[in-house]
């Protein structure tokens, strides 16, 4: 099934807000920074920042997740075409960033951790919208990044991304469940032509909806290098910026990545206007 996204009006930043889980320690849409080696010995500085845009609802959740040495940064998009966004987003953060705090550390299969939970996460959803028609029910894009003993995992549904940031550049990224997708792998359009496609609001594939479970990719092993950068974002974001505006990120000061992610989300939303969408994103620094 291919999925349109909404658009909404009105503009104001998303007020912000915190949600902690015993034992989880987690930090869930609002904007954040620490340069932390903290109680779980990581040696990592993060952020997350979630603007409105031109909406009259933010439908994007973030959340970063630590539990016993091992991290969690996970994106959800509510899909605003259709009725509930925002919960079905919010449903997501809760039942991967529960599943998480719950594990035991480390992971022994990190990439099944991370099908099982989207595909838990896109059941609740399918729960939740059992009743209501299948065009009305709850929908979220999602993308989930996991970092345990200096590596990198992460595992994606429709188009929100994660991103590889290393020397200042995009070393690799997810890649969209979208037809635009497809056209950009076979060579027809340009990363420029994305941005602007008549296509580029329909994923192909997303949380809840449909029974079945949709397809999701979940990466390999990717082993972190000191100043490696990993962002997530919803599309929002990446829409609205450019593959070197992204890059740029990797080459911020110590203590500045906060101040970053707010700028890049501003010119997100400034770019996309006036019918920007909800813009989230948050990253992850590894100093080793």
């Amino acid at each position: 099934m291919v999925a349109r996204r909404g658009r909404g009006c009105g503009r104001c930043r998303n007020s912000a807000y915190t949600l902690r889980l015993a034992g989880a320690g987690w930090c869930v849409g609002r904007q954040f920074s620490a340069s932390d080696r903290g109680e779980h010995g990581l040696e990592m500085e993060r952020a997350e920042v979630s603007l409105l845009g031109h909406r009259e609802e933010n439908q994007d959740r973030c959340g970063i997740v630590d539990n016993d040495g091992a991290t969690l940064m996970l994106v959800i998009d509510g899909m605003g075409g259709h009725s509930d966004g925002a919960l079905a987003a919010q449903t997501t953060l809760d039942l991967v960033g529960e599943r998480f705090g719950a594990e035991s550390i480390p992971l022994f299969d990190a990439p099944g951790f991370l099908h099982r939970s989207i595909g838990r996460a896109h059941d609740r959803l399918v729960q939740i919208g059992r009743a209501q028609s299948l065009e009305a029910r709850p929908r979220a894009t999602c993308t989930i990044c996991l970092v345990q003993d200096g590596n990198a995992f992460w595992g994606h549904v429709g188009d929100s991304r994660i991103y590889l940031i290393r020397n200042n550049k995009i070393a690799a990224r997810t890649r969209d469940h979208s037809h635009v997708e497809l056209l950009l792998r076979e060579g027809l359009i340009s990363e420029e032509e994305v941005h602007t496609h008549p296509m580029r609001n329909y994923v192909e594939c997303c949380l809840g909806g449909d029974a079945v479970l949709p397809e999701m990719t979940i990466s390999a092993r990717h082993r972190l290098e000191p100043g490696d950068l990993l962002m997530a974002c919803s599309d929002g974001l990446w829409s609205g910026v450019s593959e070197d505006d992204i890059g740029a990120l990797g080459g911020l000061a110590d203590g500045e990545l906060e101040q970053g992610l707010e700028a890049l989300a501003q010119r997100a939303v400034d770019a996309n206007g006036p019918y920007s969408d909800n813009t989230t994103i948050a990253a992850l620094r590894w100093r080793g």
